[in-house]
């Protein structure tokens, strides 16, 4: 495995990778697909448990991982999103030194970093990311995202306000938030998604998803969506690897969700499909 970090060109920003090595033993070793991860934190800080614990199962299943540790307030939007965009763009400009098939590079994020994914997957076309981060937009679009628990909406009903606080500043305005709402962002561009959340959930409201999924439907990006009836906020893998310090976070009737995600991911066409 190539295990490395670097620092990206946002300040702040640090990319760790996760690459298997190739073998002419192993099948289709040359060209795996892979999954940059986003911790969640509300964007105040990186989840180390939403963080390599994730990239480490994806390994697992044979397939590439990176962990992207993005800046976090009083960074402002757009900061940690350029990070990403020139995240996916370094593993696609890589790809063949590392054996990535550059038209299968996903996008992973938990909570605030299911946000962050997400943005990427709406925005990566506009012109304000590729001025903001200095990346064009067919080096940055991710070809899946695989949203867990994603904040989503900065409708006051669900939104997790204290996401958007960090994100936004605590002074933006309701313009400034219904553009980082990013159930109206989605187009038909947005790419393929993997989904799930819990309906017990109380830290997000699982409204951020099924408002999410809702958009997708009308836009017709293909979707899987799954919606667990127990588990609170922050459960990453629901497993004892990912249990926080007093024990917490072990939910067996989730934890099937990341079985499910990898099986999604190996049914995903190259270039997503599209």
């Amino acid at each position: 495995m190539n295990c490395m970090q670097m620092d990206l060109p946002t300040q702040g920003a640090r990319l760790y990778t996760y690459f298997l090595d190739s073998s002419p033993e192993l099948r289709d070793s040359g060209r795996r697909p892979a999954v940059i991860v986003c911790p969640g934190g509300a964007y105040q800080f990186n989840s180390d448990r939403e963080a390599e614990p994730i990239a480490l199962a994806f390994c697992a299943q044979g397939v590439h991982a990176c962990v992207l540790r993005y800046p976090c307030a009083p960074a402002r939007f757009p900061t940690a999103l350029c990070a990403l965009a020139q995240a996916v763009a370094w593993v696609r400009e890589h790809a063949e030194e590392y054996h990535v098939d550059p038209d299968r590079i996903l996008v992973c994020g938990f909570s605030a970093g299911g946000h962050l994914a997400a943005s990427l997957g709406v925005f990566w076309h506009q012109p304000f990311l590729a001025q903001a981060s200095g990346i064009s937009a067919d080096l940055c679009r991710p070809n899946g995202m695989i949203l867990c628990y994603p904040v989503i909406t900065s409708d006051p009903a669900y939104a997790h306000m204290g996401s958007f606080e960090n994100l936004l500043g605590p002074g933006a305005d309701e313009a400034q938030r219904a553009r980082v709402s990013l159930e109206k962002q989605v187009t038909d561009q947005t790419p393929p998604t993997f989904l799930w959340h819990t309906n017990a959930d109380t830290g997000v409201p699982a409204e951020n998803s099924l408002l999410f999924c809702l958009a997708l439907r009308r836009a017709g990006v293909p979707l899987e969506a799954h919606f667990y009836s127990v588990g609170a906020h922050g459960l990453s893998l629901a497993s004892e690897v990912t249990a926080n310090a007093q024990g917490a976070g072990v939910q067996p009737e989730c934890a099937g969700w990341f079985d499910l995600a990898a099986a999604w991911l190996k049914r995903l066409a190259p270039a997503g499909g599209k």
